[in-house]
């Protein structure tokens, strides 16, 4: 399937269908990589808040969550199906692929674990956003190179199944080039735009990155850099303004195109990630882009962080 993004078109699916993607009214979800840490009690969630009551606080403030425990193992459907009753209807999941499929067989000889992820996630209904396979970094005796890679990656994607988001994060980054990105939007699956220590961001690539009528962005930091300073994820400890002011313009550029961006900070990012969030939406609003997520009424009057923070309105 090709779709046409502010003037070109982009490839996805196996269709032929061609899509005028709107670029007026793109959504952009925002949320955190999981909806639990340490040190979020006091700082996030009120004290004495039960744990049982997070999810549904957390969706008081977010939009989106990223769910990396069903990175480890898939969950049951009974846990699947109380994320979906804790949420209000529009909130969205977006849930990591088990590692043996990324990591331990890396593509292949994963039909079953993949079926019965996708089965599983799918009882979220319309709550369900991205399964995003985050690969590791493979040195050579694991996979030689990209190409290698893609012979592994292409028949994987030939029988993903339809109707579902599904997004690739590469940690090899010389293997980030036109040809794979080519190959992911053939089939409609998002590459993983990241800030990580080790990996070029977008606009440091050779070639456009959007192979997808959607995108999914993750501001991850330097996780070792961090864990020197702190392991107790309650504050912004490292300011990285800058880069999220340079983040805002990236992603205003790919909402004029109509692609719809979910987007999850990390602790590992600054140090907290519901105020990584919170500092994005402020830099959102001073540049006069609007009011981005829940209204901030509602989060200062149930959060503890807001305070800390600068207020948009």
């Amino acid at each position: 399937m090709e779709s046409l993004v502010a003037g070109r078109r982009l490839r996805g699916g196996a269709s032929g269908q061609v899509i005028l993607l709107g670029v007026s009214a793109a959504p952009i979800y925002l949320g955190t990589s999981s909806f639990t840490a340490k040190g979020w009690c006091g700082s996030f969630y009120p004290v004495g808040m039960k744990s049982a009551e997070y999810l549904s606080f957390y969706a008081e403030c977010f939009d989106t969550v990223e769910i990396d425990s069903t990175f480890y193992a898939c969950p049951p459907a009974r846990t699947v199906s109380n994320w979906a009753l804790r949420t209000p209807p529009g909130f969205v999941f977006s849930v990591k692929v088990p590692q043996s499929i990324t990591h331990e067989k890396a593509l292949v000889g994963c039909e079953t674990e993949l079926a019965e992820f996708v089965e599983v996630m799918s009882v979220l209904g319309e709550k369900l956003g991205v399964m995003v396979l985050q690969f590791p970094f493979f040195d050579k005796g694991k996979i030689a190179d990209r190409h290698a890679f893609t012979d592994r990656l292409l028949p994987f994607l030939k029988n993903l199944p339809a109707g579902y988001k599904f997004a690739i994060e590469i940690r090899n980054k010389k293997w980030l080039d036109a040809e794979l990105a080519d190959a992911l939007s053939q089939f409609g699956v998002a590459l993983v735009l990241q800030d990580l220590s080790f990996m070029p961001q977008p606009n440091e690539l050779q070639f456009d990155p959007i192979t997808a009528d959607f995108t999914y962005i993750r501001w991850l930091g330097d996780r070792k850099g961090i864990e020197q300073v702190t392991t107790k994820w309650d504050k912004v400890v490292e300011d990285k303004t800058a880069r999220l002011s340079g983040w805002v313009q990236y992603c205003q550029q790919v909402q004029k195109r109509g692609v719809k961006q979910y987007i999850y900070a990390n602790n590992h990012y600054e140090g907290f990630g519901p105020g990584t969030i919170e500092k994005f939406r402020n830099l959102w609003f001073a540049k006069g882009l609007g009011q981005l997520g829940k209204p901030l009424k509602m989060r200062q009057s149930r959060t503890l962080f807001d305070s800390n923070l600068p207020s948009s309105e």
